[in-house]
């Protein structure tokens, strides 16, 4: 009797499948500003009330790595008649049919369980609340409610993203601050900047798939004006935190970085049908949040406070 054991190359293609309908772009900042929150948090000596320790540390990760995977997973698996009417998603493996659909939905629950499981294990009741949070808000109220039938889909379904920021805060202290809230408002209120941008980009994707996207219901002149309105509020939003005893280091770059997006939105504004100029708006606004957070972060370690 034989057996045969799969080459290395064998487990990657019969892995890769997976490791695309999990997004890993979306993983990666969504665990970025988790992770940093956490930091935050643990920094801020008005704050912390628990030990930082590697277990809370692998256990954010790890479970929100996997909530972020099997969220987009169940996104991929409703998702998958549009998908394949898309240039950008056309060659995803649940719209070409690479992986089933029943393999698809039976991925995303399993990741979604073993990340409440770790949760519950690894870091607090709270904590996994907030991580099941996002996925519900990701599945349910934007693929599931909101996506094919408003314009409002990506303004409060980008509500899913403000979870990672509650997450990272009550993984280290327990509970949820004012401050925890606001840090997951601007990622709120950041979504639309960011994706409004793509979906100028790629407005003819989202009329052939009949998905609302604000460019193809109101036109994309109109939905640039709505891109540099929300950056006029993100950017005076983003300075609450000088309110918290942050100080210069955080005030210099977030005016800097908000006023560069605002740059690039302007530029959009002026030519709103030439796409290289859309993508390099979408371009500015991706590294927006990791930087910001970062600044957080370079405040509280270099404290030049303003007040």
């Amino acid at each position: 009797m034989s057996f045969d054991i799969p080459s290395k190359s064998g487990i990657r293609t019969r892995l890769f499948p997976y490791y695309q309908i999990s997004k890993p772009s979306i993983i990666f900042l969504l665990d970025f500003v988790a992770i940093s929150t956490l930091l935050i948090a643990y920094l801020d000596t008005n704050y912390t009330t628990n030990p930082l320790t590697f277990s809370v540390i692998m256990g954010l990760f790890l479970a929100g790595t996997f909530s972020s995977a099997g969220s987009a997973a169940l996104n991929c698996y409703f998702d998958r008649d549009i998908d394949a009417k898309m240039e950008r998603t056309k060659n995803r493996v649940t719209a070409t049919g690479q992986l089933s659909p029943s393999n698809t939905l039976n991925f995303g629950i399993i990741m979604i369980i073993l990340s409440v499981i770790i949760s519950s294990i690894f870091l607090n009741l709270l904590t996994t609340g907030m991580i099941l949070l996002g996925s519900f808000f990701y599945i349910f109220v934007y693929t599931i409610w909101l996506k094919r039938k408003t314009t409002w889909n990506i303004v409060i379904g980008g509500f899913a993203g403000s979870a990672a920021a509650f997450a990272g805060w009550t993984a280290i202290t327990g509970q949820l601050e004012i401050i925890a809230i606001l840090m997951g408002l601007l990622v709120f209120i950041w979504t639309p900047s960011h994706f409004w941008a793509l979906a100028v980009l790629k407005d003819d994707d989202y009329t052939e798939a009949g998905i609302p996207m604000l460019p193809v219901v109101v036109g994309k002149v109109k939905a640039v004006r709505y891109t540099v309105i929300n950056t006029l509020l993100l950017i005076p939003f983003s300075l609450v935190f000088i309110l918290f005893d942050y100080g210069y280091v955080y005030l210099i770059i977030s005016v800097i970085l908000g006023m560069l997006l605002l740059y690039s939105n302007i530029k959009l504004l002026q030519n709103p049908h030439d796409k290289s100029i859309a993508l390099k708006a979408f371009k500015y606004s991706s590294p927006y949040l990791a930087i910001i957070f970062v600044a957080l972060i370079l405040d509280l370690l270099f404290r030049f406070p303003i007040f």
